[in-house]
């Protein structure tokens, strides 16, 4: 399989060769190149197209969000945004996914061994998931990774769920990634006001999932919030896991609330798809449904087929509405999903799985 061609665009030398070393650790990437700016990396691609661009923002002579529209509108190209991400910075990332990013990355720091490390990892992936989205016109069959952790890791699997009792409540819990950001935001707005409480896991940095949140809050019918320790979870309302942290779903009495939590990646990912859905499994059972859309890799698919045995309703995005299909396809091949329809049938789907359940 021929590698995944990268151009890297940042204005710091070091960055550059940070970068460099990183991508490069990877078997199945090549950096073609680098530019200290937009221009510069204009010329390079007139000679030689990239698969994927990895972008900072502030750069002189033009910056990267204008780089980025001028991209996506005249040669898209897959582009991976590495920044220095602060939370006075988040609305400028978000501009950046509204532009056509297809993902959204903290830039690394040499602080830890192990940030380092799962700074590459998640950069490694970033690009891996940008060479297989749908805006870019060759695809490749199959890309591997390597060996992760499981839910197993923050929540232990239990072989009969703990909270089978019936509840008037209903819970829908969500997984996305890549692509997920407009999947989420088409999703919610066609949920009713008083549609039951939803948690979600977003793959995103953090800061970024506050911004997330509140824009999200702005233009939907219910309220949409970043996740905090002990929040309820509650009809009409939407909670988002904070970036780099792990969300579940717990249960006291009637009340459904989250536990927001540290702890080691989980298929590669802080927050992870699996622990929502196995915490869900646990703790809501069959007063459930679990929604899985865009995605790459395999997060939350065997948390969706753990919530399917617990008694919940799963839905999982089709193929042709999902930017990557991955994190579906794989739940899909475990049978984990009830459902497999498009991404703008999914908020009516629930509803109705919600109505049934409710009504029974």
């Amino acid at each position: 399989m021929r590698r995944i061609k990268v151009l890297i665009v940042d204005d710091s030398a070091v960055v550059r060769q940070t970068l460099t070393t990183i991508l490069e650790s990877d078997s199945q990437i090549e950096v073609m190149g680098a530019a200290s700016d937009p221009f510069f990396a204009a010329k390079k691609i007139q000679s030689e197209v990239p698969d994927v661009i990895t972008l900072d923002i502030e750069m002189p002579r033009m910056d990267g969000l204008t780089f980025l529209k001028k991209i996506m509108s005249q040669h898209p190209i897959p582009v991976v945004v590495i920044s220095s991400l602060t939370s006075e910075g988040t609305e400028t990332g978000m501009k950046a996914l509204e532009y056509g990013a297809v993902e959204i990355i903290t830039k690394p720091q040499m602080n830890t061994k192990q940030f380092i490390e799962e700074s590459r990892i998640r950069i490694c992936d970033a690009v891996k998931a940008a060479a297989l989205s749908k805006i870019k016109r060759k695809t490749y069959s199959e890309i591997t990774v390597a060996p992760k952790l499981s839910a197993d890791a923050v929540i232990p699997i239990v072989k009969a769920p703990t909270a089978m009792i019936k509840t008037t409540e209903t819970v829908v819990a969500v997984g996305a990634s890549t692509g997920g950001t407009e999947a989420l935001q088409i999703f919610l707005q066609g949920m009713p006001i008083d549609c039951p409480g939803i948690v979600i896991v977003q793959h995103m940095p953090e800061f970024f999932t506050r911004s997330f949140a509140n824009r999200l809050n702005e233009i939907c019918k219910i309220t949409v919030k970043e996740a905090e320790n002990n929040d309820s979870v509650i009809r009409g309302r939407a909670l988002i896991a904070p970036g780099n942290h792990h969300m579940l779903l717990k249960r006291s009495g009637a009340r459904y609330y989250v536990e927001v939590k540290d702890g080691p990646l989980v298929n590669r990912h802080r927050p992870s798809v699996d622990v929502l859905f196995r915490s869900t499994a646990r703790y809501a059972g069959n007063n459930a449904i679990g929604v899985i859309m865009t995605g790459m890799g395999d997060d939350g698919a065997r948390g969706l087929l753990e919530m399917k045995e617990a008694g919940a309703s799963t839905v999982a995005q089709d193929e042709k509405s999902c930017v990557v299909f991955g994190m579906p396809n794989e739940a899909i091949k475990l049978g984990a999903a009830d459902k497999i329809i498009p991404l703008d049938q999914i908020a009516a789907q629930v509803v109705k799985m919600v109505a049934l359940r409710e009504n029974s």
